[in-house]
């Protein structure tokens, strides 16, 4: 039973997600109905509509970032309609180039990034997952980078000491699940451009 602190954080993130995600699934069909029903009219109904959608996108963002990374594969279709749906009504897009299914292990990595990059994007921005014989890029662009070069700076030496706040976990476990990989995490950062390969 001797499963290591980030494997159990893992496993706390996953059955966090998995119970959330069923009532807010509920909610969510719960509203359909009401819609065939013609009982789901007027703005409150649309809002109601819209953060229960924002939710289902969210824990299932989570869940792939946060949660337990096995060996299976996440079809192309799943990170585009995740990435869809957080990114939807937002100042930041999001484009995820790879074709093909690919390790969990990898998406993970990737989503954790690309919160990362959101910290620095408060104004939006377009941010690039790409992937190229094994090697990812994680590639943020804006006009305006808000960049903390002690968050940063701590993604790739450890010696660097950064406060973690709930807001920035990410920051912690980015490098944490790069090493459990295998992976060497790089980043480099310039006004209008932050790019993270592993």
């Amino acid at each position: 039973m001797g499963q290591g602190n980030d494997n159990l954080a893992a496993l706390i993130g996953s059955r966090i997600c998995h119970d959330l995600i069923s009532p807010i699934g509920a909610i969510h069909n719960g509203l359909e109905l009401l819609d065939m029903a013609g009982a789901a009219e007027g703005p409150e109904m649309g809002l109601i509509a819209d953060s229960v959608t924002n939710a289902e996108a969210r824990i299932r963002y989570f869940r792939l970032a946060y949660g337990a990374a096995g060996d299976q594969q996440i079809a192309r279709s799943e990170v585009v309609a995740v990435l869809r749906g957080v990114s939807g009504g937002s100042r930041m897009s999001v484009e995820w180039a790879p074709l093909d299914a690919q390790p969990r292990t990898e998406v993970r990595l990737a989503l954790l990034a690309v919160q990362c990059l959101e910290t620095a994007m408060p104004y939006g921005g377009t941010v690039r997952i790409t992937t190229d014989s094994g090697q990812w890029r994680v590639e943020g662009e804006a006009e305006r980078m808000v960049i903390d070069p002690v968050l940063w700076g701590g993604l790739t030496d450890v010696r660097i000491d950064s406060d973690i706040t709930p807001a920035l976990v990410q920051f912690g476990l980015l490098p944490a699940a790069a090493e459990d990989a295998g992976r060497d995490l790089r980043v480099q950062t310039s006004a209008d451009r932050i790019e993270v390969t592993f």
